[in-house]
Order: structure tokens, then C-alpha cells, then sequence
């Protein structure tokens, strides 16, 4: 008797589990959980970009410190300044 009523116990539990795994996958492939997934990954790669831009100009400042070169003007000098001499005689 014991015996049956563990099992029946255990078959309980792995139905309820079975049925929660697939009721989550359900939610998970409908549209708001393909919704949650892409924004999740959006906001992941945006993360990233902003990270890469900051240790990017961080390590630009450190290398201009470095070598004694003073950052670009604003506005469209730095953009003559920054393309190579052998581009700007082709302008």
C-alpha cells in the first residue's frame, strides 16, 4: 500500500512538473515572450555599444595623453584635420 501511494505521489509531482515546463515554453514561444526575448537582446547589444564607446574614448584620451596630441576641434576642422592628407588633395 505504501508502495502505491508513493508512486502515485511521484507521478503526481511529475505531471504538475510537466505540466508547468509546458505552459512556461507555451508563454515563452508566444508573442509576448518572443517580444520580452528581442527587447532583452536589444537592450543587451545597446549595453555593449555604450560600454565599447566609453573604453574607446577613455583609451583614445589615455593614447593622446601619451603622445602629447591635443584632441580635435569640434565642428568640421576636426573632420579635415582627421581625414589624411593624400584624401583631402582628391577633394
Amino acid at each position: 500500500m505504501i508502495r502505491r501511494a508513493f508512486w502515485l505521489a511521484a507521478g503526481i509531482t511529475i505531471g504538475v512538473v510537466a505540466v508547468r515546463k509546458v505552459s512556461q515554453a507555451k508563454s515563452n514561444l508566444g508573442p509576448e515572450g518572443l517580444n520580452r526575448a528581442v527587447g532583452q537582446i536589444s537592450d543587451s547589444i545597446s549595453d555593449f555599444a555604450d560600454a565599447l564607446r566609453s573604453a574607446m574614448a577613455e583609451r583614445e584620451g589615455d593614447l593622446r595623453a601619451a603622445l602629447g596630441v591635443e584632441a580635435p576641434t569640434t565642428g568640421a576642422e576636426a573632420v579635415v584635420e582627421a581625414v589624411p592628407a593624400t584624401r583631402r588633395a582628391r577633394r
